[in-house]
């Protein structure tokens, strides 16, 4: 068999790597071996927090609706028990939004679940 030299397919791979390495301080973007260390476990954080995201931000969410909802006396779970009783289909995302920017908006839901309780 014909002997194979892969010394372009592998400046290519360390290009790659090292292009997604910029930034990277010391020899993680100049050198190869510790660069694709680094490239590989960004890659696997990127990859974890990208379904991390969706956690933190509903707990942002829920954060948030406890406390407008304890300026109206309830709990979070007291609060949301209402809304689904009185049929308010308004997602967590939404009522976060409604208790930061529209504080008399959200009173009237706060109102509407204690009359469901």
């Amino acid at each position: 068999m014909a002997r194979v030299k892969t010394g372009p397919v592998t400046r290519r791979r360390h290009k790659r790597i090292l292009k997604l390495a910029r930034g990277y301080r010391g020899a993680r973007h100049r050198s190869f071996r510790p660069a694709n260390e680094a490239v590989m476990h960004a890659l696997m954080y990127a990859y974890a927090h990208r379904r991390r995201r969706k956690r933190d931000f509903r707990r942002l969410w829920i954060t948030r609706i406890n406390a407008a909802a304890r300026l109206h006396g309830m709990s979070y779970s007291t609060f949301m028990y209402g809304l689904k009783k009185a049929g308010v289909g308004l997602n967590r995302k939404m009522l976060a939004e409604i208790a930061v920017h529209d504080a008399e908006s959200f009173g009237r839901l706060a109102s509407l679940a204690k009359g469901q309780l």
